[in-house]
This record gives C-alpha cells, sequence and structure tokens, in this order.
C-alpha cells in the first residue's frame, strides 16, 4: 500500500497507524508467499498418467476423461496422458499395463476389473487409482474398502443395493415377468460365484428366476441368444464389459426381436437400443477419482484412501425402444428418468 493510495484518509500523517498497515501487509505477504510458491512448484510438474482402458479408443475425449482432466486441472495439476487400449480383448491387458510400467508413469488409472488386475500384477510400486470395478473386494484388487491395501485405492461404480434396483426398475415395466435373463461375463475378476449367487438371492426374494448367459468374447453371443431363448426369459439385464459394449447394437437387435425390455447397468448401451439404463453418473465419479489422484501426488498413500463410492444415479428411457416392443412405460417412471430418448 502507499500513501497516495490512502489519498485523504490521513494514514500518512498517522506514522503509528502506517507503520502498522505496513506491518500487516508484510506479514500477509510472508504467509501467502510459501503457500503461492508451493502452489507455483506444483503447478510447473507435469504427471504422467497412465491410462489402461480395455475398450477401444474414443474418437474425441468423452465427458468422463473431461471431467477427469478439468478437475486435476482446477486442482493445479499438469498431466500428460499415456492411454493404452485393448480393443476389446482382455487378454492384451497385461501387455499392455507392462508397457507403461515401462514408460515410468507417475501413476495408473485402469478401468474396470480385469484392467485393474493387471495393472496390479505388473506393479507393487506405481500408485494405482482405477475405476469402474463393480466389487473390488470380490475382484481381490483391495483389501477393504475403508483401507484398500497396497498400491491401489479407486472409484467403484456400483453400490451394494444396485441390482435389487435393477430388478426393481424392471419389475415397474414388466410387473407380470417372472423370469429375467442376465448377459455377463463370468471371467469378470468381480464376477465370482459368490456374487451371482447373491444377485439369485435378492431376485428370489422378489419372486423372480435367473437365467445366466456367459459372453466373455463376442463370438460368444450366439450360444448367450439360445440359452435365454431357451430359458424363456421376460426381460434382460445387461452388464456392461468390453464384449458387450463392443456387440451392443446385436444385443439391441436381438431384444427387440424377441420383445425382451432390457436394462443396462451403465451408460453407452440405451443409445444402442437398449430399453433402459440405470448407472452412477460416472463425471461425477471420474471428478472424485481426480481428487484421489491429487491426494497421491501430495504424499498420501493409496492404501489409506477409502474406496469412492457413487453418489449420483442416471436413468436414462429409449421410448423408441418401448415403441418397438409395443411397451407403455408407467409415467412415475417416466417422471424419475434423468434422460428420455425420443
Amino acid at each position: 500500500m502507499s500513501e497516495s493510495r490512502d489519498g485523504g484518509t490521513g494514514l500518512s500523517n498517522r506514522p503509528d497507524l502506517w507503520s502498522r498497515r505496513r506491518f500487516t501487509a508484510a506479514l500477509a505477504g510472508g504467509i501467502l508467499a510459501k503457500p503461492l510458491a508451493a502452489e507455483a512448484q506444483r503447478a510447473a510438474r507435469s504427471y504422467r498418467i497412465g491410462i489402461l482402458d480395455p475398450g477401444n479408443p474414443p474418437t474425441g475425449p468423452g465427458p468422463t476423461y473431461i471431467a477427469f482432466r478439468n478437475r486435476l486441472a482446477e486442482l493445479g495439476r499438469a498431466i500428460q496422458i499415456e492411454a493404452r487400449y485393448a480393443d476389446g480383448q482382455p487378454e492384451r491387458l497385461p501387455a499392455l499395463a507392462a508397457d507403461l510400467v515401462r514408460l515410468n508413469v507417475d501413476l495408473l488409472v485402469p478401468i474396470g476389473s480385469h484392467a485393474t488386475k493387471a495393472a496390479k500384477d505388473a506393479t507393487t510400486t506405481v500408485p494405482i487409482v482405477f475405476f469402474g470395478v463393480s466389487s473390488p473386494v470380490a475382484a481381490g484388487v483391495v483389501a477393504s474398502l475403508a483401507r484398500p491395501g497396497a498400491n491401489v485405492t479407486g472409484a467403484t461404480d456400483q453400490l451394494g443395493d444396485l441390482q435389487g434396483k435393477l430388478l426393481q426398475l424392471l419389475s415397474e415395466t414388466v410387473p407380470h415377468g417372472s423370469r429375467i435373463g442376465m448377459l455377463t461375463d463370468f471371467s469378470n475378476p468381480g464376477n465370482t460365484a459368490g456374487e451371482r449367487a447373491h444377485f439369485a438371492r435378492i431376485a428370489q426374494e422378489r419372486g423372480l428366476a435367473v437365467i445366466w448367459a456367459d459372453v466373455r468374447r463376442p463370438e460368444d453371443l450366439d450360444a448367450a441368444f439360445a440359452t435365454l431363448s431357451r430359458g424363456r426369459v421376460e426381460a434382460l439385464i445387461v452388464a456392461v464389459t468390453p464384449a458387450l459394449l463392443r456387440e451392443r447394437e446385436r444385443v439391441g437387435k436381438f431384444a427387440v426381436h424377441n420383445k425382451l425390455p432390457t436394462i443396462s447397468q451403465g451408460p453407452g448401451m440405451v443409445e444402442a437400443g437398449l430399453l433402459m439404463s440405470y448407472h452412477p453418473e460416472r463425471a461425477d465419479i471420474w471428478r472424485q477419482a481426480a481428487d484421489q489422484v491429487d491426494r497421491i501426488f501430495r504424499g498420501a498413500r493409496p492404501a489409506d484412501l477409502p474406496i469412492v463410492q457413487p453418489t449420483k444415479f442416471e436413468l436414462v428411457i429409449n421410448l423408441k425402444t418401448a415403441k418397438a416392443l409395443g411397451l407403455t412405460i408407467p409415467p412415475s417412471l417416466l417422471s424419475r428418468a434423468d434422460q428420455v430418448i425420443e
């Protein structure tokens, strides 16, 4: 502050007040100098993050990636991304994970159970922040949700009651259906026999029987469709796996042809012809995952960072598919939809 800035306040004629002002300004400057210097130092460094994705390379940055990068920018983190894609072939993930480790990335972000297991097998020292692992404890990638252990933490895209919610939404749509098909990947590390038994118990409590169809590769779809047809399913739940994402249009056509209402537990499926999806708002989870990354860059141990769990969910309904199925969506369900495709 200068005397001229104080103009006619009279401070220039009061040495005691002027000295106090200068002292306060100097003190404030000293207090702020260290945080500002630390912030500048943090911003000056660019971190390399390796993303391990079981799917195909996107045509452009999607909303989840943008949310992740923007949140890190808000936190003052400059990052460089090294991405590896398995093109829907999970067997390629171990080699891709090893490749990222050889690049000396500062942190790994694997997407899904297969990728997370591959990343964990590839390194015990590089911090791992996974995304999209539905059952991280059952998959064996963490010891517990509260204290993951080792070099791994992350964000799960599923809560314990999500399976019950999917069944509830199908029951509202098809109130008289009693046989539910489940298209999934038995080789997914989190899709254990215990997890399937748990889901079957939830369904049984609702008076529903579950017919399972295993799809590990796209070429498994025909056999899976045959299993569902033999089981005379009346509605279908579709897991989000690399193979099913890749073949989602085939799944949508099969469902419409067989008049099967469908619901997916992840995004990207309804646009391909499925009836509904109910899933966490992934951009929000990615922002929370970015917060975990920032804490690790500040010095936190992944082992001590609790797994992020979703708090916001989205319900999407495809009215074009409903019309093709000859189905009327209850108004009470439509009113709760976050997005309606017409």
